[in-house]
């Protein structure tokens, strides 16, 4: 059981992360720090001015290298190892709470600003590829296994499907009455993206992302906070806010 002083308390951040070399990555106030599972080392890896916030952390596949968010709207990439920044990324205008790589080179960024920007690291703009479809700020983000879709969830209750060759939604889906936070894609299923909705919702909707239908709608009583499917079994684990404040671990396909 680690501290954790002043974690905000904020359903729309996504403030730890787990990386590909054992590095538990912990978002706290303005500063990141990184836990070492191999030895329990902790040490401080970010520390934004005063007047900034962490608002998400994002660990590359397969790379040393963090995504940070700001409340500033900065991203700011960091190598875990040496310790020091790479890059900062300009472009959103409020704060970026969402991160998603799409492999070590590209990611997307999603912001209270209602904007998607999909960055790549080896060019020098600030980002590729700008996408534009929610309303209000986009608060979960998830690239498909094979890197060719990309879900987006945001507070205006929206799912929103992209292709990586296209800056507008291939499909907008209006099913759930809350944020949409909680996604996942099943990496035993092609083509199957699993959301969750907030407090007013307590949904967790089904999707076939290549015809944009949902297949199945399961009332799990409470908000969603995170969805994820294991890589070894076809088992889904859910985490729940108000009011259960639970853990689930679902037996696929039938739940």
């Amino acid at each position: 059981m680690l501290d954790a002083p002043a974690l905000y308390d904020d359903f729309y951040l996504n403030l730890i992360d787990w990386s590909s070399s054992n590095l538990l990555a912990v978002g706290l106030s303005n500063s990141v720090y990184l836990w070492n599972a191999g030895n329990s080392k902790v040490v401080r890896l970010v520390e934004l001015s005063s007047s900034d916030l962490v608002t998400g952390v994002s660990s590359s596949p397969s790379s040393n290298v963090l995504g940070v968010g700001t409340h500033m709207g900065e991203v700011q990439l960091w190598d875990c190892i040496r310790q020091r920044k790479i890059m900062t990324s300009r472009g959103h205008t409020a704060r970026v709470g969402a991160i998603a790589w799409n492999s070590n080179n590209v990611y997307a960024s999603g912001s209270r600003d209602k904007n998607i920007l999909v960055r790549d690291i080896r060019m020098k703009d600030d980002y590729v590829q700008k996408m534009v479809g929610h309303k209000q700020e986009v608060c979960g983000l998830k690239w498909s296994f094979d890197q060719q879709q990309l879900a987006s969830g945001g507070n205006d209750n929206r799912l929103n499907i992209w292709s990586v060759h296209s800056g507008s939604p291939v499909f907008s889906l209006l099913r759930h009455t809350a944020a949409v936070k909680a996604l996942a894609w099943s990496p035993h299923q092609h083509g199957l993206l699993v959301s969750g909705g907030g407090t007013a919702d307590r949904t967790i909707r089904f999707w076939n992302s290549i015809q944009g239908e949902e297949t199945k709608c399961i009332n799990v009583g409470s908000q969603v906070c995170n969805l994820m499917f294991s890589k070894t079994v076809n088992e889904l684990v859910s985490t729940h806010g108000y009011s259960l404040n639970e853990i689930n671990i679902w037996k696929m396909p039938h739940m």
